[in-house]
């Protein structure tokens, strides 16, 4: 395989691993939804540009924030042109830091929540499959599973309690 070839799969890997983290960060800076979706393509642009300097093994995310974060930034310097709005460059950042932080936090908790659902029995899984991913209503799974309506509530309960419990021993752990 050619390096070109190499970078753009490591570049789309990447990018892929953190595109609703990306897309997230920016909509939480960027209050209208058009202008929040024209900065997320350029910043994706401009991290394909300057993929060459990003470091293998090292934070893609930090590398990706501060690049969002500048792209958000020249978006509110134009928009404070036109519409003199003032414009707090600390409060961005200081936002932009606590998302980090948090999303560090959510990462270890959606490690321990698939490591807690691969301990599950796949019959409890299939039920949240449904419910979760699939959007079914209850009735549908009750069906599905051939169980009660209330049978359904009471199993999906007590999954999520065990779940809950078993993310907070695992974040505990570690």
């Amino acid at each position: 395989m050619s390096p070109e070839i190499d970078q753009t799969e490591s570049y789309l890997r990447l990018l892929t691993q953190h595109d609703r983290w990306l897309a997230a960060y920016v909509h939480s800076l960027v209050s209208h939804t058009a202008d929040a979706e024209d900065i997320l393509q350029d910043v994706k642009i401009t991290l394909w540009k300057q993929f060459e300097r990003f470091e293998p093994g090292t934070n893609f995310r930090a590398w990706a924030r501060v690049i969002a974060t500048h792209q958000i930034l020249n978006y509110r310097r134009a928009k404070k042109k036109h519409e003199h709005e003032e414009i707090d460059e600390a409060f961005i950042q200081a936002v932009a830091s606590e998302i980090d932080r948090r999303g560090d936090a959510l990462d270890h908790r959606a490690e321990a929540l698939q490591s807690c659902l691969r301990k599950l029995p796949d019959a409890h899984r299939k039920i949240l499959l449904w419910r979760y991913q699939e959007d079914c209503e209850i009735p549908e799974i009750a069906e599905k599973s051939g169980r009660s309506v209330e049978a359904v509530y009471r199993l999906l309960s007590r999954v999520r309690q065990n779940l809950n419990e078993c993310i907070t021993r695992q974040l505990t752990q570690s």
